[in-house]
């Protein structure tokens, strides 16, 4: 494994709480550090103060809606072309419960907002990503997921009935172990390994007050469990696992599932096959 300095790390999701934190531990450590955001003044504001506190001048911006999968290919793209390489892409970006629990909410695409955001930008972006993240092996991806989850009925994917916000969010972080595990089978021997956690819980982040919720976390012990995802040297060879905080743990039994698994692939790529076709 390359010490931090030699990689490049790319982080959705950085402008703000655990993606912010994390953005800044790794420039610190001197990695070339992508920052991801959808604002661009924001992001670069983001960009400059990372550079401002660690003294490095390898931290660069780069931008997407990550509602729109068209979107997120062009942010591949784009990654692809500026970057000879990228060690590890950290899938942060997120969408929270929403202020009303009752307001379902739809992409451009039609697809549900916090399934779209959470779970399919990741896998769009990770997709796409995946020849770079092999040719810079040993490589890493890491899926800021959740303990709270719930199944995904795939005869309502989109929650169009009984919706409510932490439904929403919970399928959507399900989906992501979900992804993580399917990943990992596919990526052995490609010195790329596939790991999702769950941080902290209800880490004092803007998502969690915007939801009127009492933080029971700090960011910083989100930051510390993700970290060692990132950088830890003896997890180089771990992968397919999900980890709740420090601790590796069990998520619910539908992730480990192969067949529901290869449900969610297919209706993942028909989200997407009909988004970039509109």
């Amino acid at each position: 494994m390359r010490p931090l300095s030699e990689q490049t790390v790319l982080v959705t999701g950085a402008t703000d709480g655990l993606g912010r934190a994390l953005a800044e531990r790794v420039a610190a450590q001197g990695a070339r550090v992508a920052v991801h955001g959808r604002d661009p003044e924001r992001t670069e504001r983001t960009r400059g103060e990372i550079t401002e506190t660690t003294g490095n001048d390898r931290v660069e911006v780069v931008l997407a809606d990550l509602s729109e999968p068209r979107n997120v290919c062009e942010m591949a793209q784009h990654v692809r072309e500026r970057f000879r390489r990228v060690d590890v892409l950290v899938n942060n970006a997120g969408v929270g419960f929403g202020a009303d629990e009752t307001e379902r909410q739809e992409t451009a695409d039609g697809i549900e907002l916090r399934f779209a955001v959470n779970y399919l930008a990741g896998y769009v972006l990770t997709r796409e990503l995946v020849p770079l993240l092999a040719a810079s092996a040993p490589a890493r991806v890491v899926n800021v997921a959740s303990a709270g989850q719930q199944p995904i009925d795939f005869d309502n994917p989109m929650l169009t009935s009984g919706y409510s916000g932490t439904r929403a969010y919970a399928q959507s972080k399900l989906a992501q172990i979900m992804l993580t595990f399917d990943l990992a089978e596919q990526l052995r021997g490609e010195g790329v390994t596939v790991n999702a956690l769950h941080p902290a819980t209800y880490m004092n982040t803007t998502m969690v007050r915007q939801a009127d919720i009492r933080p029971a976390s700090t960011v910083d012990e989100g930051l510390e469990a993700t970290y060692r995802l990132v950088a830890e040297t003896s997890l180089e060879e771990v992968t397919g696992r999900y980890f709740h905080g420090l601790e590796e743990a069990r998520a619910l039994a539908q992730a480990y599932d192969p067949q529901e698994r290869t449900r969610l692939r297919e209706l993942s790529d028909k989200l997407v096959e009909h988004a970039l076709a509109d």
